[in-house]
């Protein structure tokens, strides 16, 4: 673990990030869904791996669990018709330790809580639904300050909630309002203040966490808005480039991907314009031409993975699992064994959890086929199976709704 844990910070280092000592985010160290953890079971018993604990009292909520400080970090909406949400910390046997309300969260179309919280040392950063941050002391849940999108940066309301995770770089906090001034905003992580404001495209958020990259030694942000993806200058907040996406009901909710020199973005539509693309950035990233685009793949929310040349994920609502060639944009297979969904990487397998009927796999993915290794159904939680599953210290964390079910997975 402190290999792979020095390893984690060696990468931030040479990429020009500053990573805290203690850090967690959403979808793993580079927000790619791939995880460090080493030494994990190759093969899982008949009925799962060992389940060391679970909590049934969460509330409704869609957000993962942050890992960090000896703690396990994730946020509910236990009754709904108070909405009132709560921030619950865990030590690393399950003990509830304390919950903190951070005031009223999402109870509109698909309620819940739906921010992961990211956690940069002794601060843990959420945002609300309804369109706000906070920014709380990991220690006991305290709020240490908040902003306001909608009464601080003049932002748009969107349809299904606010559900970005939020980036920390060193001093600096990246979100994205949606205002037509103030539409990508960095604050100073430790006060709330602004520092700088984008008009960006000036239109409405989506549902999507931006990346920070080092593009030949440019600091870049890159995010989705609602028909947009968009590269920014990570240091003042001049927009470089636009290119449409669309998704019908503006649901851009897959983190994009950076290798390179490219970027990957997959969202939920067989337009022209949508599906799987591939962008080519110029030397100096001012510049983002399309290199392919593969209409075929048709994942909302699951996210995906590329690893060892290939680029593999899953169909939304459909039985489907896709290997694709980013060279060329082309299909090389779809595996129909399983349920599309949420998708992680780790020591040299995919965990793949299927949204529709809740089934956990452990997967062999190659260039030549799809193999399930293992799987289980997820015996607790309600409704959908959207929380991205984690992975931290040999332990796989499911969140199902109001339910979070660990298992140790290492050998």
């Amino acid at each position: 673990m402190k290999i792979a844990f020095i390893g984690i910070v060696l990468l931030f280092l040479v990429a020009g990030f500053s990573v805290p000592k203690q850090f967690s985010q959403w979808r793993g160290p580079n927000r790619d869904g791939i995880y460090t953890e080493s030494n994990l079971l190759k093969q899982w018993p008949a009925n799962g791996p060992k389940m060391l604990w679970s909590f049934n009292g969460l509330g409704i909520g869609q957000g993962s669990v942050a890992v960090a400080r000896g703690k396990v970090f994730v946020t509910g909406i236990p009754d709904t018709l108070k909405a009132e949400a709560f921030l619950f910390a865990f030590d690393t046997s399950g003990k509830l330790l304390w919950k903190k309300s951070y005031g009223k969260d999402w109870t509109g179309i698909f309620p819940g809580a739906r921010s992961t919280p990211t956690v940069a040392d002794d601060l843990i950063y959420i945002e609300n639904g309804n369109g706000s941050i906070h920014c709380l002391k990991t220690s006991d849940g305290e709020q240490v300050w908040s902003a306001d999108f909608f009464k601080d940066f003049q932002a748009d309301s969107v349809q299904f909630g606010f559900s970005e995770s939020l980036l920390i770089d060193g001093d600096k906090l990246y979100c994205t309002p949606g205002g037509k001034a103030n539409n990508v905003v960095a604050l100073n992580r430790f006060t709330g203040q602004k520092i700088w404001a984008s008009p960006g495209f000036k239109e409405k958020a989506s549902y999507c966490s931006p990346i920070l990259i080092n593009h030949n030694g440019n600091k870049m942000l890159v995010n989705l808005t609602s028909t947009s993806i968009i590269g920014l200058n990570a240091e003042n907040g001049e927009m470089y480039w636009r290119i449409h996406q669309f998704q019908d009901n503006k649901i851009h909710a897959n983190t994009p991907v950076y290798f390179d020199g490219k970027l990957l973005v997959s969202s939920a539509s067989r337009k022209d314009s949508s599906g799987l693309v591939m962008l080519q950035l110029s030397p100096d990233g001012k510049k983002a031409e399309i290199a392919w685009r593969n209409k075929e793949f048709i994942n909302l929310m699951g996210g995906f993975i590329l690893k060892d040349g290939m680029i593999y994920g899953g169909a939304y609502l459909q039985p489907k699992w896709f290997c694709i060639d980013p060279a060329t944009g082309q299909t090389r297979y779809i595996s129909k064994e399983l349920g599309g969904g949420p998708v992680i990487f780790a020591d040299g397998l995919f965990y793949c959890y299927a949204e529709k009927d809740g089934e956990m796999a452990l997967v062999n993915g190659t260039p030549e086929q799809f193999s399930i290794v293992s799987k289980f159904k997820v015996p607790l939680g309600t409704a959908q199976h959207w929380a991205h599953p984690v992975i931290a210290d040999g332990k796989l964390f499911i969140r199902h709704n109001e339910a979070l079910m660990v298992y140790d997975i290492s050998q």
